[in-house]
This record gives C-alpha cells, sequence and structure tokens, in this order.
C-alpha cells in the first residue's frame, strides 16, 4: 500500500490583496516523484515555499507522515525531514563543498571525531546515491550540474526524506539533465520522495509518477503521469488548448544585416569572456545561441547591444561598421540604426522596477511621436498605447498606471518584450525570451519571432532552453568558454550533439 508522507489541507496564502495560494488541497505519496505545474503566478513555488517554511499559510494545516506539523522556518522543516533546492543555488562560492554542508552546523562539527565522521556519512551519500562529488573542491571551480548535486547532497545530509526541487534543469546542459535524473530516480527507488516544480511538460512525462496542476492559485487537476499527455497538462494549466508544436515556414533568408569580426570582450572584473567571436546574422533567419549560462553569452549580447566596451574586433549593421574599440557606439544610436535588445536580466537592464509600467513600456522610444512632442511627452498617447500593446500581449494586471515592480516576473518579460517587438526592428538582440513566462505566452512570443523573421528581422536569440533553441532557429551556433565551438543547421542536429558541444567536446 502507497501511504502519504506529506498531506496539504485547505492552504491559503496571501500577500496584501494577492490571494496567492486558495485553499489548497495535495496529497504526495511515499517514495514518489510527484510534479507540479502551472502557469507563471499559479502559486507553485509559494506553495512549497510554505513547505519549506520560508512562508507561513495564513490557514490550513499540513502533516507529514500522518502527524500535524507546524512550520514556523526552514529549520522546523529539516528537522520534520523536508529539504528545498532553490532554482538558484544557496552556496557560498569561495567555501568547500564541506564547508557549504556543514555551514549552520560548524559549532557542533569542527573538532575532533565529529568532523571525520560527518566526512565519512557524505562519502556515503556520495557513494550511495553516485553523486561523485569531490568534497574539497571549492564551489566556484564546480559546474552547474556539480554545484546542484552540492544541493541535493546538503538536503540528504540534514536527513531529507522530502526533497523538493524548483525548476533544477534551467541551467544544465541535456546530459547533465540525464544524470540528475538518474540520481532522482536512484532517490525515489531508496525511499526518498521528490517534489518536482517545472514547466516543461516533457521532464513531467518522463520522470513523474503523479502530477498536480495549479491554475490562478488554486489546485484545479491531479492525475497519474500514466494518464495523461503534455497536451491535456498545457490545458488544465492554462484553461484553454495550447499549441506545442511550433508551425513555421522553411527559411528564406536574405543579405547579411548583423556581421561581427573577431569580437574580444572583457568583464568588469577585467576578465576576458567572449574570445574572438564571428557571427554573421541574414534577414529573415533566426540565429539560435546555445551554451550553458556563464560561457560568454551575456557579455556577447551586451556588447552587441553597446551597454559594453568591445576589447578588440568589429560589429557592422546593414555593412556600416558600428562599434570598435574607437568608434563606440551607446545603445540609443544602435536603436536609432533599427536595432532592439531583450536582455537576460529583466530587472536590473530591461526595466525601471519602480516606475509605473506604462513607463517602462516606451523606454528608448519616449522621444518618438506619438509620445512625445517638442519635448513633451503626451500622456494622452502613451496611456492609450499601454492599454492597447498590454492587452495584445496579455500582460496582466492590464493597468499601465501600477508600479512595475508589482507585476510576476513573467509579466514584466512581456512588458520588455511588447515594448521591443512592437517596434519591428531590423536586427533582433533577444536573451531568454521566456524566462519566467507562462506556456501560454511562450506560445504567443515564440509565433511573434517566427513573424518577425517571416518579415524580414535578423533575430539573434540566446536562450537556456535548448528545445527553445532547437524549435525557433534556423542556424544554431554554440559558445563554450567564450568560443564559438560550433555551428549547425538545425534541420538534423539533435539536442545530444548540441549538449556535448555545450559541455566542451568538440
Amino acid at each position: 500500500m502507497v501511504s502519504p508522507i506529506l498531506e496539504l489541507t485547505n492552504i491559503n496564502k496571501s500577500f496584501g490583496h494577492v490571494h496567492a495560494n486558495k485553499n489548497i488541497n495535495l496529497t504526495i505519496n511515499k517514495g514518489t516523484i510527484h510534479g507540479i505545474i502551472g502557469e507563471n503566478g499559479a502559486g507553485k513555488s509559494t506553495l512549497m515555499s510554505i513547505v519549506f517554511g520560508l512562508y507561513q499559510a495564513n490557514s490550513g494545516t499540513i502533516k507529514v507522515n500522518g502527524k500535524e506539523i507546524n512550520l514556523r522556518s526552514p529549520k522546523d522543516s529539516i528537522i520534520n525531514g523536508i529539504g528545498m533546492v532553490h532554482q538558484h543555488f544557496m552556496l557560498v562560492e569561495n567555501f568547500t563543498v564541506l564547508e557549504n554542508i556543514i555551514l549552520g552546523f560548524e559549532g557542533e562539527l569542527v573538532f575532533g571525531k565529529n568532523l571525520e565522521k560527518a566526512k565519512k556519512d557524505l562519502k556515503d551519500l556520495c557513494d550511495t546515491y553516485k553523486l561523485n562529488i569531490d568534497l574539497n573542491s571549492t564551489i566556484s571551480d564546480l559546474s552547474v550540474g556539480f554545484r546542484q548535486r552540492v544541493e541535493i547532497l546538503k538536503s540528504l545530509y540534514r536527513g531529507a526524506e522530502i526533497l523538493i526541487l524548483d525548476e533544477p534543469t534551467g541551467v544544465l546542459t541535456p546530459q547533465e539533465v540525464d544524470e540528475l535524473f538518474k540520481i532522482l530516480r536512484s532517490l525515489k527507488e531508496e525511499g526518498k520522495t521528490i517534489v518536482l516544480i517545472t514547466h516543461k511538460l516533457i521532464e513531467i512525462m518522463d520522470l513523474t509518477s503523479e502530477v498536480s496542476v495549479m491554475r490562478q492559485g488554486e489546485m484545479v487537476g491531479h492525475t497519474k503521469t500514466e494518464n495523461t499527455n503534455k497536451e491535456q497538462l498545457a490545458e488544465m494549466m492554462v484553461g484553454r488548448s495550447v499549441l506545442l508544436r511550433l508551425d513555421k515556414s522553411e527559411v528564406k533568408a536574405g543579405e547579411v544585416l548583423f556581421k561581427v569580426k573577431n569580437l574580444t570582450v572583457k568583464d568588469d572584473l577585467d576578465v576576458t569572456r567572449v574570445k574572438n567571436v564571428d557571427l554573421e546574422i541574414r534577414s529573415g533567419e533566426i540565429l539560435g545561441l546555445a551554451g550553458v549560462t556563464g560561457n560568454g553569452q551575456t557579455e556577447l549580447l551586451e556588447a552587441l547591444s553597446g551597454i559594453r566596451k568591445v576589447e578588440s574586433g568589429e560589429i557592422y549593421l546593414e555593412g556600416k561598421k558600428v562599434s570598435d574599440r574607437q568608434n563606440f557606439l551607446d545603445p540609443r544610436k544602435l536603436k536609432d540604426k533599427g536595432l532592439a535588445h531583450v536582455p537576460e536580466d529583466r530587472q536590473r537592464m530591461g526595466l525601471v522596477t519602480d516606475f509605473k509600467a506604462y513607463e517602462n513600456l516606451i523606454f528608448g522610444y519616449h522621444d518618438q511621436q506619438p509620445f512625445s512632442k517638442s519635448s513633451v511627452l503626451n500622456h494622452r498617447d502613451i496611456i492609450s498605447h499601454s492599454k492597447k500593446i498590454m492587452e495584445e500581449y496579455d500582460v496582466r494586471p492590464q493597468s499601465p498606471n501600477l508600479i512595475t515592480s508589482n507585476f510576476s516576473g513573467g509579466n514584466q518579460q512581456k512588458i520588455i518584450l511588447s515594448r521591443e517587438l512592437n517596434e519591428n526592428p531590423k536586427v533582433l538582440l533577444v536573451g531568454q525570451p521566456t524566462r519566467g513566462v507562462d506556456i501560454g505566452a511562450i506560445e504567443f512570443i515564440h509565433q511573434r519571432l517566427i513573424d518577425m523573421r517571416d518579415r524580414g528581422a535578423a533575430i539573434l536569440l540566446v536562450s537556456v532552453e535548448l528545445d527553445e533553441v532547437l524549435s525557433l532557429s534556423d542556424r544554431i551556433v554554440v559558445m563554450f568558454d567564450g568560443k564559438i565551438v560550433g555551428e549547425k543547421d538545425n534541420k538534423n542536429v539533435t539536442d545530444r550533439e548540441l549538449g556535448l558541444l555545450m559541455a566542451g567536446v568538440v
């Protein structure tokens, strides 16, 4: 008989006027991998943050192994056998693996036999679950995949019987995803319970035994995974049918609109991050740039958009040199020449979150008609434009006067995308276009990018979502350690081939 290990009954959580979780009921059985899916802002992470003690529910009960518990902090959750691996890892980069794991418990462990016992216990855990981690390695020297393993090891060492993972595959190569799934299946076989929060339906179908669906703060469905499919789950998430396969015509690439020659770029610490990169993008094509986060993609995008200084090399727009070390143009001048940029970090570079939505919807174009005349902003036309574009892109809520920080991350992303795509640029540099965006909006955004490509735009797409790169791109280049290590036509390439290149296997 399968017995429940975690039971949530009538869980409610509000943040001001926002009712994030509404009478949530959820039962998770022991020794299973249970998926939780839903649109951006559906309340998934809030619910699991309550289970991990980061938030406290306004009402409702939580039971672990049939016993009602009161979770006032993560410490209470850890004591009750609940661990959580967050989307953004909670590790100290200049500490070793061992130091990160015992952090918070070092007073008990630093001296004598206790520390030796801790090392032995950790080695046993690594062997049991095939984690293959060197306890003496410094976190900064580890790949993203191994850092994730450290987080899992940390939870296991602290006695986790229930392990919650929030979007665990977002920054992993396909090979690292395979290794993670092996570890999770091994944990399941040993009787551990896994709760997987993800927006990737293929992972739900491959890995989980049961799945729960949330929509607008409510639990709208539970099912055994074997009894459903991706289309049904997508429809439950969004409340309507969703086209999961992109309808894309054959590419009709024209002349080269954007060209990069021997580009070298340094980061803020004077470390070379982009090393002699060459790129060409033609009108009417999407060039996908694949790579694990941290291999120079961010610095490349910033340099191409005029935000970061070019150390050496040249950038050409419509055959004219627009940027080198001596002749450096700022983002505004590049924008005037028909180049638009959707930055990877929406809050740091794409928005002023303390400003209102209508202000963010016109930034970069605020000095153009109909938004201004003789340097005076036309408030009525700006509000009218903002309402129209928010409706077209389904920005929720459709309130131009709302402070931008009050929108969810996915809706903040829609504000940036709508601002840049609405201007029909000749060249579009887009970083992580659907990061934090729900499945219904992904469908819309992808179709808009294809529409732009079909109208003759040259698009550089940078994404950690390999499925997104494969779905949208006409050609794909792979970046590793600041260099372009391979180029593939999208007709015949597989995710495995790209994954090897992303890992530096040339």
